[in-house]
């Protein structure tokens, strides 16, 4: 698995978790939802993911979103 698909798939799980931690216990997680959100899109634009770096360090291999 390259970064870039561990990345999405992270983003992926992270936003139906919180969708789902919204609707059975709290509004309130609908910030955590918002907040990924923010995250892909400033991501889209400057190429940082803090996440990436953290799957870098971890040993997974770069594909061309996320070079070294």
């Amino acid at each position: 698995m390259t970064i870039e698909r561990a990345v999405l798939a992270f983003a992926g799980a992270m936003i139906l978790i919180s969708l789902g931690l919204g609707h059975f216990v709290s509004p309130h997680w609908f910030w955590l939802t918002a907040f990924i959100g923010l995250n892909l899109f400033q991501t889209a634009f400057t190429g940082f993911c803090p996440l990436a770096k953290i799957l870098k360090k971890l040993g997974l291999k770069s594909g061309c979103a996320f070079p070294s």
